[in-house]
Formats: structure tokens, sequence, C-alpha cells
């Protein structure tokens, strides 16, 4: 089956309230589509990222596919990282690349008649996951009710929120949060933090240690992510585990990050790091070296391939992308109980519902 053009469009979509992490403030989320079809079946696939992605994707990936065999993907996943040599891999490339490679990866698995996580092959029936949001905007009071809500209301027995806050220079108003945050979901769930790169190495290690008061496992880039050699002296350190590897954008980033010995949970996401493609070679590359992966964001295009691989610890159910997905998709996942099932229907399983994503279309 030959590739017929590829259809981008871009949405912008308010935040329900301001948000900001400890290096980063925004109130909308920008979300590329894209759609491949072959005879009368279409797959979808998706990033979020700037409006420039649809720009790449539109000019230059997809005439790049167009009339090639749909189920080709690794020679499609192929051409398309060389032929952007000049334009550079990471940043809107990657993401570019990424949704592309979602979308094709979903079209095959349609083309087949085959849920995607059959095409790919489960490792599990169900996926893991956490619940992710308790921005530096939030009041005390939203906080409390946002990780209440994934503990008590949904079951999930995991949660993570924001700190660093001013660019790591209000430790103990981050601290006061932990604090408000575990008083909230009660002793039993998992506390993770992420200060998304806001600390020094020493302000890191001072809060590192704070946080052992509140049970916090998961300590994801107390510094930041190019900080190799300041990550392995937090992971050597620390009673919690590091995390980080959500701004990768190609396979040789990981590698540099666990030949380093960085981290003790290796995040990834498929939306950035080269699509379905490129997120199973970096699974493979932890699982040679005996890490565990977490799947970054876009929680439900990462459900399948999230299930097909044997050294999984969870998916970041994140709330800016759960209520996109939630409004833009028919087939969207239910963490209820903490666990997500992949669809089981052809793809995976979500289906664009064009009227409401109107709406917030810019491009």
């Amino acid at each position: 089956m030959k590739l017929r053009r590829p259809d981008v469009s871009v949405y912008m979509v308010p935040t329900d309230g301001p948000e900001a992490d400890g290096t980063f403030a925004w109130d909308s989320t920008t979300m590329v589509i894209v759609q491949v079809r072959a005879g009368d079946t279409t797959g979808t696939g998706w990033t979020y990222g700037p409006a420039a992605v649809g720009l790449m994707l539109g000019e230059h990936l997809a005439p790049l596919v167009e009339g090639h065999d749909a189920l080709d993907i690794p020679a499609l996943h192929d051409a398309m990282c060389r032929s952007v040599r000049n334009a550079g891999r990471p940043g809107i490339t990657a993401c570019a690349i990424s949704a592309m490679d979602i979308a094709l990866w979903d079209l095959k698995a349609r083309l087949l008649e085959l849920p995607l996580v059959s095409l790919l092959g489960a490792a599990r029936t169900h996926v893991a996951v956490y619940g992710s949001g308790g921005f530096t905007t939030y009041s005390d009071g939203r906080l409390a009710e946002q990780v209440s809500g994934w503990v008590h209301g949904l079951h999930i027995p995991r949660v993570k929120i924001k700190i660093g806050g001013d660019w790591g220079h209000e430790t103990l108003w981050d601290l006061s949060r932990v604090s408000t945050a575990r008083r909230a979901i009660g002793s039993d769930a998992e506390l993770y933090v992420d200060a998304n790169g806001a600390y020094t190495r020493k302000q890191a290690l001072r809060v590192g240690d704070g946080l052992a008061e509140y049970g916090v496992s998961w300590f994801e880039e107390p510094v930041s992510s190019d900080d190799l050699t300041g990550l392995r002296l937090l992971r050597d350190t620390l009673p919690c585990e590091v995390a980080a590897g959500e701004y990768g954008y190609d396979l040789s980033y990981f590698a540099r990050m666990v030949e380093a010995g960085a981290v003790d949970c290796l995040q990834v996401d498929a939306t950035r790091c080269g699509g379905i493609t490129d997120f199973l070679r970096v699974a493979a590359l932890a699982h040679a070296h005996g890490l565990e992966v977490s799947a970054h964001c876009a929680p439900n295009a990462h459900a399948a391939p999230a299930a097909s691989i044997p050294n999984l610890r969870h998916i970041e159910w994140f709330h800016d992308h759960v209520r996109i997905e939630s409004m833009f998709f028919d087939g969207a996942l239910d963490p209820t109980g903490g666990t997500v099932r992949p669809e089981q229907g052809p793809g995976h399983g979500l289906t664009l519902r064009t009227s409401e994503a109107e709406k917030y279309r810019v491009a």
C-alpha cells in the first residue's frame, strides 16, 4: 500500500489555569497532529511542541514519505533521519519525525487489522501510570485537591509534583509543598518530585536530604539533564532515585546518559525521541544496562509501545496532555486503578474528533 500525502494540523489549547515549573511558565499547550493514509485507512500521530513542528512535517517530511510503502517503517524512519542532516536533528525536527513515525505505526497496525500492541508484541497486558501535575503556580489547596484526586479518587498509587520554585531559590517553600502533598495522599502512596533542572548541585543535595523526611522516592531532573556529572553525583549520594531523559531527541543522547551512570530510571518520550521506532531502541539500550524506563507525557501515545517492553516502570499521566487527548480523541484511556490497558481495536485505538479539535486549530 502506497502512502498518500500526509495531512498536518496545529492546535493551541489554553490551560485550565496558570501553570509553571521551576524554570518555565505557560498558559497554553500546542499539539501538532499528522495523519497518514494508504487506500481508505488513516493513521494518526502527534507531538507537543511549537507550531514550527507543523511546518517541518508539512513542507519537508510529508513529501518525503509520499508514495512509499506504508509497511516499511524502518526504511521510512531512516530516510526521515537522513534527510534532516542540514536542518539538525534535536528539537523541532525530532518532534516532527516522532509524530510521523507514530502515525506510520498506527497506520500499519490498522492496515493489518491489528491492535498496535499486538503488532509490536505485548510484554504485559496493563501499564502502570502515575499522576503528574502539581504545578508551582498551584495554591496549597489546589495542589492537595489534585494529588488527592489521583490517589483517593482514581486510586492511582503514585503522584508527582513540581518543585524548584524561582530557579531553585525557594527551597523552604518547595519542601512545604512536598509536605502538603504528602498529607493529602497519605503514607501509602508513592510521592515523586520534578525540579525541571532548577537547582544547582548543592541546592539539589540540600533539598534531597529534606525530601527523605516525606518519603519521596523519585527526584526528577534535580539539576539540568545536560549535567551528567551532577546527576551521577546526586544518584550516588541521595537515597531517592534520580530520573531524567525527557529531552532526549536521538539515540546517542540516551547512550551518553546511560554510559555516564546518570540515572536510576531513564525517561523516554516517543513524541520527541524519534517516535515508536526509537522509543523501542532506547528501551533496549536501557535494558542492556539493567535500567528501567518511564514514558514521559503523551500517555495515550505511549500505552501500546510501553506495554511491549519488558523493562517498563510506568507512564506519566500528565495533566495537560490528559486534558487535550481526552478532548480530541475517542478511545482515550482510563487510568482508574493505577494502570491502563492498551486499546484492543485496530491501531492505537484513538480517533480524532475533528469537530472538537477544530475549535483550537491555528494552522
